[in-house]
């Protein structure tokens, strides 16, 4: 933390039911996005962009595969000395194994590994949306505002604002009022669920907050309320780059075809911030003369050998001659057999698809393929 003295904690323990059989085995921040990623892989690229060296994860539920993913944190350059990825489950009570009650009590289980770091800056963040941000941007207001808690937001329609949890502000962006929801909304500011908190104020508040039995021990409903009821200095930070919550299967479709769009505004190749993944060892893709491929991303070792149009296509997918596969998320090691046709589709790891099988509609819900469809 020799940039900024913040540490940031990530809340990636949700179950991710939305996704249904996408979570059913892996949490829902380890789920495939864009071709070669893991929706983990954002937030975690945006702490080392922005020179949070040191980051908590906190897992709960289907945890095994993204624990052992990223705890490889030299994936994200944060492997130096004095910095780091650390996964922190839910701790051993005295009747056993736990669970986090809710997100305010993920972070008070973890209190002691924060003070060992002793930052003067806590960042709260969400391991499930895709987007860029410069956090040491939202910090620096932070600063200039003498702020005791920062809630990142951002301008949605006025209105969808009856959707969100909204920050009514005066006119510096002090918060004055958090509706949760409210059906006549008073400002389109949304919570995006990131917020920076003065390290000693927030830890005070949580410790309080496990002693009251009432509590859901929840930021949204308990701690942030808390702060406004006490006169703490809250401010907003206003973002207006892309952001996009992946807790749906139509979310999720939504944000790969977004990336279809060269005015989406989240641009995966800017050097200048880099989300970094994984780096799967295979073969090179393979298009044949046979294929005819439009608006697609076609990652490694894909043989592509049929009709691919307005797609992303993951890791060594196969598309035999004469398939279709048109609006649709094709993720790794899927066979889409001769003669078969998917539209508006997300096909899971590893399913095969039959010769001749039809899939999805031009118009209806996508729909998500998750067993071989033969």
């Amino acid at each position: 933390m020799r940039q900024n003295n913040m540490l940031a904690m990530i809340l990636a323990g949700g179950r991710g039911t939305r996704l249904y059989d996408l979570t059913s085995k892996i949490a829902k921040p380890a789920v495939y996005y864009g071709g070669k990623y893991r929706i983990i892989d954002f937030p975690l690229s945006n702490c080392a962009n922005s020179d949070v060296d040191v980051v908590g994860v906190l897992t709960q539920y289907e945890s095994v595969l993204l624990n052992s993913y990223v705890a490889r944190d030299h994936r994200w350059g944060l492997d130096a000395k004095d910095s780091g990825v650390f996964v922190l489950p839910p701790r051993e009570k005295d009747s056993g194994f736990g669970l986090y009650r809710g997100t305010a009590d993920a972070i008070t289980q973890n209190i002691d590994f924060i003070d060992q770091f002793n930052p003067e800056y806590v960042l709260i963040l969400s391991g499930d949306h895709i987007y860029k941000m410069d956090y040491a941007k939202m910090l620096a207001h932070h600063k200039a505002n003498n702020a005791d808690l920062t809630i990142a937001v951002l301008e949605v329609p006025m209105k969808e604002a009856s959707r969100f949890g909204i920050m009514n502000t005066d006119e510096t962006d002090r918060i004055v009022e958090f509706e949760e929801k409210p059906a006549q909304p008073k400002s389109n500011l949304a919570s995006m669920g990131i917020y920076i908190f003065n390290w000693n104020l927030l830890r005070d508040s949580l410790i309080r907050d496990e002693a009251n039995d009432a509590s859901a021990h929840d930021f949204g409903k308990n701690i942030i309320p808390e702060f406004l009821d006490t006169d703490k200095r809250v401010y907003a930070w206003k973002f207006d780059g892309y952001w996009k919550d992946v807790g749906t299967i139509s979310s999720l479709w939504e944000a790969n075809m977004d990336l279809l769009d060269t005015a989406n505004g989240l641009d995966l190749s800017d050097n200048s911030w880099k989300i970094y993944t994984e780096d799967v060892a295979t073969t090179p893709q393979f298009i044949t003369e046979d294929a005819e491929v439009e608006n697609s991303l076609i990652n490694q070792g894909c043989v592509i050998a049929g009709e691919v149009k307005n797609s992303v296509i993951f890791t060594d997918v196969t598309i035999e001659k004469g398939a279709e596969v048109k609006d649709s998320v094709v993720m790794p090691n899927v066979v889409i057999e001769e003669g078969a046709e998917v539209r508006r589709v997300i096909i899971a790891e590893g399913v095969r698809i039959g010769k001749g099988v039809k899939l999805g509609s031009k118009d209806g819900e996508i729909e998500l393929i998750a067993q071989d469809r033969l």
